[in-house]
């Protein structure tokens, strides 16, 4: 049994632990954590799995960014502990957390990501949406929470506020 809660400040350390246990080493350099710098998470959406013992066993956070000046909601990363792989925490994180940003109005979400893995949550590859170099195109994947919240917007991701 685990109990899903929404990320605290004292969560922190432990989730980026998580991250540092699951992504390479150099996963801070990235393109999508220069987005990320110095802006403070949607913290409404980042949620963490414990089990029964208090051990943290998944994460997922989200960041806001804009797009030709729309915003959007930038998710990732999301993580689950390497003992708890195949149990489907990443996925509900990610459906718990796409419905409470669609409860809370957001209209768009993207990421850098494998689309075989994030199709089955609605995602796909996205049109004329650049990140900031190095980032293979193929990898930016975009999710409308509402019918076509994606036409015509396009442009260079940037930090959002």
């Amino acid at each position: 049994m685990y109990q899903l809660e929404e990320e605290t400040e004292a969560d922190w350390w432990e989730v980026e632990a998580l991250y540092d246990l699951c992504f390479a080493p150099g996963r801070t350099a990235l393109s999508s954590y220069r987005l990320r710098d110095g802006v403070p998470t949607v913290a409404a959406l980042c949620l963490i799995l414990r089990d029964e013992d208090g051990t943290l066993a998944a994460a997922i956070r989200y960041w806001p960014a804009e797009v030709g000046g729309e915003d959007v909601l930038l998710l990732g990363p999301v993580a689950v502990h390497p003992t708890r792989q195949g149990e489907g925490l990443g996925a509900l994180l990610i459906n718990e957390s796409l419905a409470e940003a669609r409860r809370l109005g957001w209209e768009r979400v993207m990421l850098v990501g494998d689309a075989p893995y994030y199709s089955r949550f609605g995602f796909h590859k996205l049109e004329g949406v650049e990140m900031p170099p190095p980032t293979n195109p193929d990898r930016v994947l975009g999710l409308a929470l509402k019918a076509g919240a994606w036409d015509k917007v396009r442009g260079l991701v940037t930090k959002g506020t």
